[in-house]
């Protein structure tokens, strides 16, 4: 199974970026940890702080991967142009947070990405993505 993971901005900053909301593994840790975990799974990743980027990943993954799992960061409450492009896809998405978002300021408990996704997962750190991986193993079974 072929999986995109895509993370948005400040997601390069994980390990230092508040680790008591965010924990104190890196990108490049988690990553590896999963990986590590799911062996039989092919698991790519894109990071960027640029919107357009993470949309233009989203359209090239069109047929070529069998689900996205994406943490869009801080544009999970504001980008409308990522929710049309997981809309404009033929491939499954979920939305995945380290932090639970509803405990979060007001402005987090919007997302805009959610209605587009089969599912959104937040608040379980690394777990969040790890259930994200297991439902794609389970559906594709």
């Amino acid at each position: 199974m072929k999986l995109l993971i895509l993370s948005g901005p400040n997601l390069n900053m994980l390990g230092k970026r508040e680790p008591g909301i965010y924990g104190h593994l890196t990108l490049d840790e988690l990553l590896a940890g999963l990986r590590q975990e799911f062996t039989a799974h092919l698991l790519d990743h894109v990071q960027s702080n640029i919107e357009g980027d993470l949309v233009t990943a989203i359209q090239q993954a069109d047929g070529k991967y069998d689900g996205i799992i994406i943490n869009a960061g801080a544009y999970t409450h504001t980008s409308v142009a990522i929710a049309d492009a997981i809309a404009s896809v033929k491939i499954p998405a979920v939305e995945v947070h380290l932090s639970n978002i509803f405990s979060r300021e007001d402005y987090r408990h919007v997302s805009y990405l959610g209605a587009r996704c089969a599912g959104s997962i937040s608040g379980f750190g690394i777990e969040s993505y790890r259930l994200a991986i297991r439902y794609f193993s389970e559906r594709k079974a």
